[in-house]
């Protein structure tokens, strides 16, 4: 969602590979520290609230129906079982969990991981990565509604509200699944042989997903009615991907080579490669500014890049070891990770309220309209 209305075997071993990493010291200019429970501000003036929130935080997804922040959190490192995983109601403005939700259990939790929202439909759709299905849960109420098979390490789910459909990358099989929103039937599956999807991104007006294929440094892109996916190369090891406002072209996180790529979707080829930090583990877009959110797992770290100008224009440090960005049209972006910082352990929610004085070079239309 946009805006934020609030007044103020081999894969199983690259499986394991995604989610490790440590904490390095943070380079760069431009930088505030995300301390538990602070609120600072970079001398380019955004601002950081930073506190403990829950062990095992994964993702997180915006609703502006309900003007709520909604997490996933599970605990327990394979191979080792999960001990624990809810889904989270937190208040944006606040940062505090309005609700906690268990996911059922038929034997092993059914643990969440990626996760989307709904709108049209009130519904939350997570990732059940470990369990190897997707599941569906009300906004209104938390309650789980359907659990859907068939997802292979399912890693993350992406919603295209404007045509009723919900793709879901499937990591061991190599392949994104379609289901209906209104049915939760499975309506399509695409298979790339070999290939390693994680992150997903859709055009909601033309209804072309795009996958990061974390395995072959590529993206996957399936448009309506073809047979044939488009292989597109991109930066080192691209873990999360993310669409310019007018689609024409793609972002990719690079874990390997620690880059955000921007990609020329009409000419398929990497048109810039900018050094974020260690790890660029997820990225997302600002919708009304276009600047580029990326979090750099290694490095501790949220930087801001301008895509045409291809340069980090701020720095902002975050807890460590950050391991997803959600950018809402404020200006706003929510960073979790997996830090452990908190009194209990537990990981930690940071809010990062850009400075609107940052520098963007922007296009001859310059921002989206309406913002």
């Amino acid at each position: 969602m946009a805006m934020l209305n609030r007044r103020v075997p081999r894969t199983a071993a690259i499986a394991v590979a995604l989610t490790s990493g440590c904490a390095l010291a943070l380079t760069g200019t431009g930088t505030a520290t995300a301390g538990s429970g602070d609120v600072t501000g970079t001398r380019d003036g955004s601002h950081v609230t930073s506190l403990p929130l829950a062990k095992g935080l994964y993702q997180s997804a915006y609703s502006e129906r309900n003007d709520v922040l909604w997490a996933t959190a599970s605990v327990g490192q394979p191979p080792a079982p999960v001990t624990g995983s809810q889904l989270l109601r937190i208040d944006p403005e606040t940062l505090e969990v309005e609700a906690s939700y268990t996911p059922p259990a038929n034997g092993t939790v059914e643990a969440v991981y990626g996760i989307d929202v709904d709108d049209e439909h009130n519904t939350v759709w997570v990732t059940n990565t470990r369990d190897n299905s997707v599941a569906v849960y009300s906004q209104r109420t938390g309650r789980h509604i359907v659990t859907l098979p068939d997802v292979n390490h399912s890693r993350e789910v992406v919603v295209n509200e404007k045509r009723d459909v919900v793709w879901a990358s499937s990591f061991s099989d190599g392949a994104l699944v379609a289901f209906d929103s209104r049915t939760f039937e499975e309506i399509r599956r695409v298979t790339v042989q070999g290939s390693g999807p994680t992150g997903l991104t859709v055009d909601e007006r033309t209804g072309t997903v795009y996958a990061a294929d974390h395995t072959h440094s590529r993206i996957i892109e399936v448009a309506p009615g073809s047979l044939t996916p488009r292989l597109i190369p991109t930066g080192g090891g691209p873990l999360s991907i993310a669409l310019s406002a007018d689609g024409r072209s793609a972002y990719t996180a690079d874990q390997t080579s620690g880059t955000l790529s921007v990609v020329d979707l009409r000419k398929g080829t990497v048109a810039r490669s900018v050094e974020t930090g260690g790890g660029a583990k997820s990225v997302a877009v600002e919708p009304c500014s276009g600047r580029v959110l990326v979090v750099n797992r290694l490095a501790g770290s949220l930087s801001v890049v301008d895509p045409r100008a291809g340069r980090v224009v701020e720095t902002v440090a975050t807890r460590a070891l950050p391991n997803h960005v959600k950018a809402t049209g404020d200006g706003t972006a929510f960073v979790v990770d997996k830090s452990g910082s908190g009194p209990a352990g537990e990981d930690g929610l940071t809010r990062i309220r850009i400075s609107p004085e940052t520098p963007l070079r922007h296009g001859p239309t310059g921002p989206r309209p309406g913002c």
